[in-house]
């Protein structure tokens, strides 16, 4: 079993707040729209990072991240982009993927809008943290956690970090 901490759009923000969450994963998980490198530095210093460069991501965050990431995790098998869509409607760098060769998690961030959403056609769960930055038009700054076990997708939870 892992536990998971997810976030995205720090957009070169990073507290104490947000550390303290990521003492307490076994994994962080960045998709996209880091800003400088020093929020994935903080991260990596505490715990093992995954991420994903996005698009206000410069040349040095392109060279240290994918744009996408496929891997498994515990079992499960996880797309990680910064830019997806929501299902139904993937945007098309995404769609035809994630119907020939679905995944059984699909992350992307960019929006700053936290939503989990099942695809049942596709037997996928959508996941987007929203924005834990303070550079956006979201209004309250928030990150997921969950655990990985076996195949299973378990005890999904909401962080709120505050008003931005």
């Amino acid at each position: 079993m892992k536990k998971i901490l997810l976030l995205s759009d720090t957009h070169s923000y990073i507290n104490d707040r947000i550390l303290h969450y990521v003492a307490e994963a076994d994994e962080v998980w960045h998709a996209g729209d880091i800003g400088d490198l020093s929020v994935t530095d903080s991260i990596e210093a505490l715990k093992p990072l995954r991420a994903v460069y996005g698009n206000i991501d410069d040349d040095k965050a392109r060279v240290s991240f994918p744009l996408h990431q496929r891997f498994i995790c515990e079992g499960v098998s996880v797309w990680m982009t910064h830019i997806g869509g929501y299902p139904p409607k993937y945007n098309t760098k995404t769609r035809d993927e994630i119907k020939n060769n679905p995944p059984q998690l699909f992350i992307c961030g960019h929006s700053h809008i936290l939503k989990v959403i099942p695809d049942k056609k596709n037997g996928v769960l959508h996941m987007n943290p929203g924005a834990a930055g303070t550079h956006g038009f979201h209004k309250v700054r928030t990150m997921l956690r969950f655990t990985l076990d076996t195949g299973k997708i378990e005890n999904l939870e909401m962080i709120e970090l505050g008003k931005k």
